[in-house]
């Protein structure tokens, strides 16, 4: 597994892409699932450039606290410019999250443990951040939910194999809910949010997975910058055939 290296330009391109309406409405799906009250102490594990982190402070006001963290130094810095002080951000991984025992009253982590080596580890810490009877909320997506119409069907499922190896497990999702039970969380509930696409759009959530897959796949299995972008031009000229379907799945415990 070779992960996506979360530089300034790859930082502003996943920036981009949660502007988008699709990325939008995941979040508000997410805070509605939370149902966040005032006063709750926040954890967003893999805060990336903020914008979830920042609604949920507003959520639970001046006398509540939502932190973050994230390992890239760029998602980090666009995360402090954007919440202003609203909520405080930590340089971390999930291998030590750097809170006391019991600190916080939900934790939640969008696309983030499918990226994760060691998800029973990842879990075992964030319990120990959440209070007894505290909230988890994880949405990770699996990959081979994904539909994707082209000229070229053999051609895109070579570019979508290439493309899964920067993450650790592309089909977590179907793992999780035993995963979570072992780690000793209980009332575990899942439920399914489809991102969907049809006509192309150059700002929509697949237009940006475009470009990090074209930023990816070169100089993987064998794929030349040429052929990826023979790809992604043959994706965009469909128009209003264009397709594009994936889903991601939301799991909600109590810990």
């Amino acid at each position: 597994m070779s992960a996506l290296e979360f530089d300034e330009r790859t930082s502003r391109r996943i920036e981009a892409t949660y502007l988008t309406a699709d990325v939008v409405r995941q979040r508000r799906v997410v805070r509605e699932t939370l149902a966040l009250r005032p006063g709750e102490r926040v954890l967003d594990v893999g805060s990336g450039p903020g914008f979830l982190a920042v609604e949920m402070a507003d959520e639970v006001g001046a006398d509540g606290e939502v932190c973050g963290i994230d390992p890239a130094a760029a998602m980090l810095a666009m995360a402090a410019e954007r919440a202003g002080g609203a909520v405080e951000f930590r340089q971390a991984g999930t291998d030590r999250i750097p809170y006391p025992d019991g600190k916080f009253d939900v934790v939640v982590s969008t696309q983030v443990f499918e990226y994760l080596e060691d998800v029973p580890g990842a879990l075992a810490e964030v319990r120990r951040v959440l209070r007894p009877g505290g909230r988890l909320l994880l949405m990770d997506t699996d990959w081979d939910s994904t539909v994707w119409r082209s000229n070229d069907d053999a051609l895109t499922s070579r570019v979508l194999l290439a493309f899964e190896q920067h993450l650790a497990d592309p089909r977590l999702p179907r793992k999780l809910p035993g995963v979570l039970a072992a780690a000793g969380f209980r009332d575990v509930r899942t439920s399914v949010l489809p991102v969907l696409n049809v006509g192309y759009a150059p700002d929509s959530f697949s237009e940006g997975l475009i470009a990090l897959v074209s930023t990816f796949v070169p100089g993987r299995d064998g794929f030349t910058a040429a052929e990826v972008e023979r790809w992604a031009d043959d994706l965009r000229g469909l128009g209003d055939d264009y397709f594009f379907s994936v889903n991601r799945y939301l799991f909600q415990a109590v810990g």
